[in-house]
């Protein structure tokens, strides 16, 4: 990436992920304790990660996961 081109200047337009509330806000903690350097969430930058990986992309690997944490206990909600 040039010193002119922003993190916006690499990607195509916004996709649109639906996840329910009680996955998606724990996924993002734990995110952020396996990555604490990242400045923002780095809940995208792991749904890239694994999508390379499922799609079996040359050097692709799972993306690093935390310890156990919060975030590991099932949700309450049995809308699934």
């Amino acid at each position: 990436m040039s010193p002119e081109t922003t993190d916006a200047d690499k990607y195509d337009l916004p996709r649109r992920f639906r996840a329910p509330d009680d996955e998606w806000f724990p996924f993002g903690e734990a995110t952020r304790a396996a990555h604490p350097e990242a400045k923002r969430s780095p809940r995208a930058e792991v749904l890239r990660e694994f999508m390379r990986w499922y799609m079996r992309r040359p050097g692709a690997t799972l993306p690093k996961r935390p310890d156990a944490g919060p975030w590991s206990a099932p949700a309450d909600s049995t809308d699934h």
